[in-house]
């Protein structure tokens, strides 16, 4: 079975970037492009709703080294 020319990899909590980076080395792949997303919660003050960054999910995506 071949492996996919595209694939998402996905920093996990607690992994580092350098990590991740690792991780899709050992799989084959190289990265092409990093995006960055905030994650927010939900917060009721006053019968008003505040959304705060709480994180960030960073995702790459990588080619297959060929």
């Amino acid at each position: 079975m071949s492996k996919k020319s595209k694939v998402k990899f996905e920093v996990n909590e607690g992994e580092t970037i350098d990590a991740c980076l690792d991780r899709m080395k050992a799989a084959g792949y190289f990265p092409v492009r990093r995006t960055e997303e905030p994650i927010f919660a939900e917060r009721r003050e006053n019968g008003k709703v505040h959304y705060e960054p709480i994180g960030r999910k960073i995702v790459f995506e990588a080619k297959l080294i060929e």
